[in-house]
């Protein structure tokens, strides 16, 4: 009988004494179908996302990959391929055209915050403005950040809006936020 009892003890001291692997479940989010794993950095999960494959074909167009899979932190505001078909007939090829890569280059990295900003620290800073925050991008010009119909919405500099659709999808570099239409500077 005390052998039986000890077996499970045994057992579990084993386990304990043993070196740990993290096999944990990482907290993930799921966008376009795919897992999108924290301890992955932006590019790497970008690329499993089939609702972002056009940004994913933009920024290798724009040779932003190398950037994108660096330490950061970035705040990504990624539009969803859906965004990108809303733009005039033609606009997303005319883009990637090699000749117009710096064109692509400015709307991308308009895209892109310095730094880590969650959800909670855009309406932290919403909250702050009064109901607006204005936000630096890479890019060099501004976006407004705005709480409206209990969402949060960023606006571009020509006036187009798009809605966070998916937030705080964490990265290892930085966080992207997903929205609904393309920003433009």
């Amino acid at each position: 009988m005390k052998r039986i009892f000890l077996i499970p003890v045994l057992a579990a001291a084993v386990f304990a004494a043993a070196p740990q692997t993290t096999f944990a479940k990482e907290k993930t989010v799921m966008v376009g179908g795919a897992p999108m794993y924290p301890t992955k950095n932006i590019v790497q999960n970008a690329v499993n996302s089939k609702d972002h494959t056009t940004l994913v074909a933009a920024v290798k167009a724009a040779g932003l990959v190398e950037t994108l899979e660096g330490p950061g932190p970035f705040t990504v505001f990624a539009p969803t391929n859906e965004a990108f078909n809303m733009l005039p007939k033609g606009a997303v090829d005319n883009l990637l055209k090699p000749e117009n890569k710096s064109k692509l280059t400015a709307v991308l990295t308009y895209h892109v915050v310095a730094g880590r900003m969650s959800a909670k620290d855009l309406m932290d800073k919403v909250k702050a403005g009064n109901g607006m925050a204005m936000l630096k991008t890479v890019q060099g010009e501004d976006l407004t950040v705005m709480w409206k119909d209990k969402s949060l919405w960023i606006k571009d500099a020509k006036g187009g809006v798009a809605k966070i659709t998916i937030k705080d999808v964490n990265q290892s570099n930085g966080v992207i936020h997903v929205i609904d239409h393309v920003l433009m500077p």
